[in-house]
Formats: structure tokens, C-alpha cells, sequence
């Protein structure tokens, strides 16, 4: 675990916190206070030459903290009521966790209005801006190093869903999530929309928030969350990162904008390997590749307990286990509970989808939220029942 110490200086700045804060932060111990004149000198007054990336709750920026580390500096949006959730949220989370594949925290800013979040600098950015940014990245992704990718990230889920007391759900597994240090080892960034799993407890009723693209169904239209919701997102994440493309390309044609069928078309006639990204010219392994999409298939099943655990997923990862073509059933997609046959298509035109999708959804920036009628109006709102291991 990493251990930071709490740092509360008696100043005037600091007696300006909220009582939402002091109260919710009060049981974390391993976050170091930052004050807000600290982070101005680190960032050059947030000059906009350090800002590094936007979000859906505010921008980041880079920084060189006092101690001479360069760090990520997160800045909540002031203006967003839901981001002061996210920000508690994610510190709590990440403040006790430590593994070389999830986001490190250095500590937090809480100063008059001001959330701030100081993480480790990660300099390849992340992989929705450079493996799937549509060729404005430089950067080289070899077979190799795609593997060492889907390989860390599923470490790091193994950690979050099977080490950690209480499990962590991560919610939000998505390209833009996962950044890249210098070595292009992958890091789960993000855990603002996390939750915990408590004990005897085999889901969280909660407000459904994710990314369409990545959500599993069952998650979308009951609110349902358990560690195979994030099984499914890494699914899709996996096929993302084996062909190079996103998870929908409304400039394909019509039966190839939704990557996850187009897989399961290529899959019942064993043509997987068409998948695999033009941009490796060949150089890479066939049989793994082939292998990786099925693994991204069994991830994405339907059933929840048809999809495995992530500590079995790492094992077919990694060969220390085959994966079984008998297991592998069609995807479950969110558009089949709309009565939208996609694939049968030419009927079916985007701007039809995304009007149903327009339908149950509301939008803040690049996060979906849908309503459920099993939702609790509370983050800390449980549905509790007889634990099942497999969920």
C-alpha cells in the first residue's frame, strides 16, 4: 500500500473546506493536502502550454511539484455538481491501492472552490489518443508491445476485482482511461466513478454512468454493476486494442461500425484475423491475435456468468490456460434490448440508433448516465444479497 501522509495546516486556507469534505475525507489518511498557491508555481499559473488533456469533470495539466517530480494535475470544473462526487470518490479509492498498473496519487487540492488531484505524469498519454486516435499519434504500437497493453490492464482490473478488500468496480474501463508511462506500460487511470463492493454482496445497485461503447447491458438497463460489467468493458477494450479501431466508426459501412458484431460476424465464419490492424503489415502473431479476439468475445458474452473472472483472463492471456471455442457465445449488446438489428441493416440507419440511444440517455460531456429503476440516489446506497463468487 502506498503510504502518503496527511498533510492539514492550520492556516486560513485550509479552515475554508466544506463540511462535505471534512466529513467525507475524514476516514482517508494516506493523501497529502496540497495547497492551491503550490500547484499555480508547479504549473506556471495553469499556463495553457501545460495542459495536457480535457475530461468530462475538468482539465489536466503537467507540473513539476516542489520535490522535483512531475506530476498530472487534475482540476475539477467548478461549475459541475456531479464532479464533486467523482472527486471524493477517486481519492478515497485510489488513496489505498498501489500497483505498477493503476494511476499513482500524490495528493489532492481542497481550497475555497477549488478539487484538484495530483497524480504521477504520465507521458505517452493515453491509448484513445494514440493507438486509436485516428492517426494523429507518431507512436509505434508493435505486436509486442500490444500484448504487454492488454496484459497490464488486465492485471491491474485482477487487482482491483480480487486483492483489494473491499473488491473495487471500476466502472469506466475505456481507452481514454488507460495512459502510458515512457515505457508504454499501461496504467488505469480514472476512478472517479468506482465503487466498492461490500461484503455478502453480489452487485451495486447504482446510477448507471459509463461510456456507450463499453457498457454491458445488463448494467445499462438495470443498473446492476458487479465485477462482470467491467469484465465486458475490458472485452470490447481488448478488440479495440488487437484491430486499432474504436468500438464504433459511424464511416464504415453499415455491417462494420459496430466493432463487437463485426467480430462476432468474423468469428462464426473464422476470419478473425481480418481484424487484426493493417498498420502492423502483417508482423504479428496469427494464432495470439486470433486468440486475444476470442478472449474480447467470452469477456462480452451476455450472461454474466458466462464471462470469466479477470484472474482467468489473464491466465488465457498469458497461455498458462486454452481458451475453450465451446464457451464462447454471442455478444450481448445494449441495441438488441432496443430492438435494433444493427447488422441487419440498410433499414437501420445510425441516426436511427442514435435516436433510440437519445431516448434513455442524458449526456455530460464524455459520460453517459442512464436511468434505472433499481438506481439509488445515493453513492453509497447498497443492494445486498447471498454472495456469488463468479459475479
Amino acid at each position: 500500500m502506498t503510504c502518503f501522509p496527511l498533510f492539514c495546516r492550520k492556516n486560513q486556507s485550509s479552515t475554508r473546506h466544506t463540511s462535505e469534505f471534512d466529513d467525507e475525507l475524514s476516514g482517508v489518511k494516506n493523501v497529502t493536502l496540497f495547497s492551491y498557491k503550490q500547484l499555480r508555481i508547479a504549473t506556471d499559473d495553469f499556463s495553457p502550454v501545460n495542459k495536457v488533456g480535457e475530461g468530462g469533470f475538468g482539465s489536466v495539466y503537467k507540473g513539476r511539484l516542489k520535490s522535483g517530480k512531475m506530476a498530472a494535475i487534475k482540476v475539477l470544473s467548478s461549475e459541475s455538481k456531479q464532479g464533486v462526487r467523482e472527486f471524493l470518490t477517486e481519492i478515497k479509492v485510489i488513496s489505498d491501492v498501489d500497483h505498477e498498473n493503476l494511476v499513482k496519487l500524490y495528493g489532492c487540492c481542497i481550497e475555497d472552490d477549488h478539487r484538484i488531484l495530483i497524480y504521477n505524469y504520465l507521458e505517452n498519454n493515453s491509448l484513445a489518443q494514440t493507438l486509436l486516435g485516428g492517426g494523429h499519434s507518431s507512436m509505434q504500437f508493435s505486436w509486442r508491445t500490444r500484448t504487454k497493453i492488454c496484459i497490464g490492464v488486465a492485471k491491474g482490473l485482477a487487482y482491483l476485482h480480487e486483492q483489494v478488500k473491499p473488491h473495487i468496480i471500476h466502472r469506466d474501463i475505456k481507452a481514454s482511461n488507460i495512459l502510458l508511462d515512457r515505457d508504454l506500460t499501461p496504467k488505469i487511470s480514472d476512478f472517479g466513478l468506482a465503487k466498492l463492493i461490500p461484503p455478502n454482496a453480489t452487485h451495486v445497485s447504482t446510477r448507471v454512468a459509463g461510456t456507450i461503447g463499453y457498457l454491458a447491458p445488463e448494467y445499462a438497463i438495470r443498473g446492476q454493476a458487479t465485477r462482470k460489467s467491467d469484465v465486458y468493458s475490458y472485452g470490447v477494450l481488448l478488440i479495440e486494442i488487437v484491430t486499432g479501431r474504436c468500438n464504433t466508426n459511424s464511416h464504415l459501412p453499415i455491417d462494420e461500425q459496430y466493432l463487437l458484431e463485426r467480430t462476432w460476424q468474423l468469428y462464426e465464419r473464422k476470419e478473425l484475423v481480418l481484424l487484426v490492424d493493417t498498420f502492423l503489415d502483417g508482423d504479428f502473431d496469427a494464432e495470439q491475435a486470433c486468440k486475444f479476439l476470442k478472449i474480447g468475445l467470452l469477456c462480452t458474452q451476455d450472461g454474466l456468468k458466462l464471462r470469466p473472472s479477470m484472474s482467468t483472463i489473464l491466465k488465457m492471456l498469458t497461455g498458462e490456460m486454452a481458451v475453450d471455442d465451446n464457451k464462447i457465445t454471442k455478444p450481448g449488446l445494449i441495441s438488441d434490448f432496443m430492438d435494433l438489428k444493427i447488422k441487419n441493416g440498410p433499414k437501420t440507419r445510425p441516426e436511427q440508433i442514435n435516436a433510440a440511444y437519445d431516448y434513455v440517455l442524458s449526456s455530460e460531456d464524455n459520460t453517459t448516465t442512464l436511468p434505472s429503476t433499481s438506481s439509488s440516489q445515493g453513492n453509497s446506497t447498497f443492494t445486498t444479497v447471498a454472495y456469488d463468487q463468479s459475479i
